[in-house]
């Protein structure tokens, strides 16, 4: 049976596995945000500077599907983000899994001894953090709505079809991300344990392969999918 450790505080049980899987990926894309912004030149641009333009070109051009130039310039620096988080919080489970197995000294973080041990995983593989996610997304998007157009918001909600659409959407949102990265790190933990070279050879690495790939597509859709919401909400003829 596969564990992660776990911590009890104020009442709260806190999963360390995924605390130190979300800091990492956090200080990943802060690392690679910053070394990407360091000696950029417009005559002679490096690789890395290559593709971090048409990293935020591609998604510049997402946004604008979606509001006016104008305002998608006030949310690529927040698509960046997402889409860089959800994308390398996808891949950590794919690159960086470690299992162990539980020692005498784990019990303290809700482990036994003999258990087997998560150390590493994709944090949006805990349907914890899409749902918070989802859920930080459409309070967002509820606000810019109240704040811009606060008569034609209330008056959405006289149709109960809206109340309904408005309630799934964090749902359908954050479930889309967190099924297709635990399916996927759930068919690794088992070809991993499984063994043999049959298993950890070949199907193993086209499985990893297309794991990225579909963690690259995931991200995709998160983001795309919160954008629409905002502009949702941020232009009502949307």
């Amino acid at each position: 049976m596969e564990e992660t450790p776990k911590v009890e505080l104020l009442g709260m049980t806190f999963d360390v596995t995924v605390m130190i899987a979300t800091t990492f990926t956090c200080c990943v894309v802060f690392l690679l945000t910053f070394l990407a912004t360091r000696g950029r030149n417009v005559r002679r641009p490096t690789g890395m500077q290559n593709l971090v333009e048409m990293l935020i070109q591609f998604l510049r051009n997402m946004v604008r599907e979606s509001f006016d130039n104008r305002t998608a310039e006030k949310f690529i620096g927040f698509v960046v983000t997402l889409f860089l988080f959800i994308f390398f919080a996808n891949q950590m489970g794919v690159i960086l899994m470690v299992t162990a197995h539980a020692h005498h000294d784990l019990p303290t973080l809700g482990l036994a001894a003999g258990d087997h041990v998560s150390l590493f995983k994709s944090p949006t593989a805990d349907f914890n953090v899409p749902v918070v996610m989802a859920l930080a997304i459409t309070l967002f998007a509820h606000f810019i709505g109240i704040a811009r157009h606060p008569g034609a918001y209330f008056k959405a909600y006289l149709n109960p079809m809206h109340i309904i659409e408005e309630i799934t959407k964090p749902l359908t949102h954050a479930m889309r991300l967190w099924a297709n990265i635990f399916a996927g790190e759930i068919l690794i933990t088992i070809l991993i344990t499984l063994g043999g070279p049959l298993i950890t050879g070949a199907p193993l690495l086209v499985w990893l392969g297309y794991s990225v790939f579909i963690g690259a597509v995931q991200a995709y859709v998160f983001t795309i999918l919160a954008t629409i919401y905002i502009s949702q909400k941020y232009s009502p003829q949307h």
